[in-house]
This record gives C-alpha cells, structure tokens and sequence, in this order.
C-alpha cells in the first residue's frame, strides 16, 4: 500500500485481501503463471525452443510485445549472470522481474495539507469509472472522511443517475446537472461546494464519449482548468480508470489519455474477468505510471489499492 494511505488493514482483512485477489486473479493466472510452470515443467530444455514457449506464453496474457521482448532478454542475461542450473528457478526470476517493473514507478501519495483532495476520474465509457467512484468514495468514507461526488458525466442521464444512486447507498452529497450541462460548470460548482463544506475529498465524474462534435481530450482539459480556478493546484490526482478485458486496447487508450492530462495513476477494472491481466505490466513498464487501485470482482470492497508483491504473488502462487 502507499505510504499515506490511512487504511489499518489486520492480518485477518490482509489475508482476505489477498484470497479475493488470488480469486480474481485466476484466469490471467490460468494463461500466464500456468503456463509458466507448464513450459518450465515440460520436457523442453534449456535453449531457443523454452525461450519460444515461454515468449508464447507471456503473448498469450496480452504482456505485449515491447514488454515481453524487455523480459525475456532480462531473463536470459540474468541466467548468462547467475549460476541458474534448473528451470524451475526461472519462475523466482520472472517473478522478481515481474516485481520490479510495478514497483519502481510506484509513489507514495501526497494530499492537500488544508481543503478537499480533488480527484477527476477519467476514461471511456464501458470502463467501469462511475462505479469505481462509487468504490472509491465508500473506502475513503469508512477511513473517516468527509467525502463528495460529482455528476460530471452530463452527456449521460444514467451516468448521473447511478452515480447518485451510489451516493444514497453511502449516504455522502452529490453535485449534478441536468443533462446537456457543461461539465466543466458542474466541476467547478461541485469543488465550491467541497470547500465551503469543508470536504475532505471530492470525486469528480467526466464524460467517456461525447455525444456532439466536440473533442472529448479538450472538454476534459477545460474541466482540469476550470477546477484550478477554485483550488490552485487541483485536481490533485488524475485517476484513469482502465478494462482489463480489453487487453492491450487499454495500453492504447492510457497512451492517448496521458498525453492529454498527464495522468497520475491508473485503476484497473474487471480483472476477475480477464485471461488479460498482463496488460498491466505492458501498461506500467511501457507509459511508466503507477497503479493505484485494481478491480477484482463485483462486491464495494473487491476494489483494493494496488500492492505489486502481492499482485505478483497472487498470478503464482
């Protein structure tokens, strides 16, 4: 976890985090840590036809193809370095490799010392944004925050209705519009609202796809803009909310929202539903961003801030 995140978690919720995570986990572990062991258990030997195998079985999990390239040549210049005799000890070194890219771009979270934290989730519709707001809001809100949403999806009359629905269920404020409002005003009446009822925390909604001729990388812009007029240095933290069943379709769609709004973390959804959770890696390793929280499964608190050693753990163990 980060360093400044509040949670207290016991060993017993610690050891329940990890079960849900190796549960949603399974089927990018059924293609990539099984079809490791399957290579390295196999009858191949040492030489170009495992490397093959395993490049097959690291494809097969939507790593990538830069990705892949990076560690396999990782792997054999650590096997030419070491004195690695079996190919069972390939997984350890995958997994430190594996590992390391996560960790190194992770960053501790800094917040605001005196008004609400902003946040402006971001990403395109089908990703799973408004409910992993609604996740969000509700973990912040058991940590003992004073937390706020805002309907800025104005393009989409059931965006702002299930974000509203969310907001009853966890009993916090709600800022919205009627449909067709500028997003940008929505935003920056949501963030005078946070201020003067002294959030803590603010989560603002941003459209997916725009239903007129607008460009939707300049409407999110605009909105980024306008908050900075309420809070000089808001938003606080961009976070871009991703479908891991979409594969390297994600790594593309995190590479053009980045380049927009430098984006500060990102939130992967759906993992429990995707043989394609290596993307994560490709994501990380290729664009240098760190995850912050990932999605595996249904339930409020399937959403759990991103742990690379554990993440890493779960695919193999």
């Amino acid at each position: 976890m980060n360093g400044q995140e509040k949670d207290i978690v016991s060993k017993n919720d610690k050891s329940r985090f990890f079960s849900r995570l190796k549960l949603g986990l399974k089927k990018t572990r059924g293609s990539l840590a099984s079809g490791v062991m399957r290579v390295v258990n196999g009858s191949t030997k040492f030489g170009p036809e495992l490397w093959e195998e395993l490049e097959e079985v690291l494809l097969a999990s939507d790593i990538g193809v830069p990705t892949m390239t990076w560690v396999m040549g990782e792997l054999k210049k650590e096997m030419q370095e070491s004195t690695v005799e079996k190919k069972e000890e390939i997984v350890q070194l995958l997994k430190e490799l594996l590992f390391n890219a996560l960790e190194e771009v992770q960053v501790d979270t800094a917040y605001p010392l005196e008004g609400p934290c902003v946040v402006m989730m971001i990403g395109v519709n089908g990703s799973g944004k408004t409910t992993t707001i609604g996740k969000l809001a509700a973990r912040y809100k058991r940590q003992g925050e004073l937390v706020m949403v805002a309907a800025g999806d104005t393009f989409r009359a059931a965006a702002t209705e299930q974000l509203q629905a969310w907001a009853q269920r966890i009993d916090i404020p709600c800022v919205y519009q009627k449909k067709g409002t500028d997003p940008s005003a929505v935003a920056y009446d949501a963030v005078q609202s946070a201020v003067v009822k002294k959030m803590d925390r603010i989560f603002l909604d941003t459209a997916g796809r725009l239903q007129t001729n607008k460009n939707l990388m300049e409407e999110l812009k605009k909105i980024k803009r306008v908050v900075k007029k309420v809070i000089n240095e808001a938003p606080h933290e961009i976070l871009l909310v991703l479908d891991a069943s979409i594969g390297q379709n994600s790594l593309s769609q995190a590479r053009l929202f980045n380049e927009a709004l430098d984006v500060d973390g990102i939130v992967i959804t759906k993992l429990d539903g995707s043989s394609k959770g290596g993307v994560v890696f490709s994501i990380v390793r290729e664009l240098k961003l760190p995850v912050r929280f990932i999605g595996v499964g249904e339930q409020i608190d399937d959403l759990q801030p991103f742990d690379p050693r554990s993440f890493v753990e779960a695919l193999f163990d």
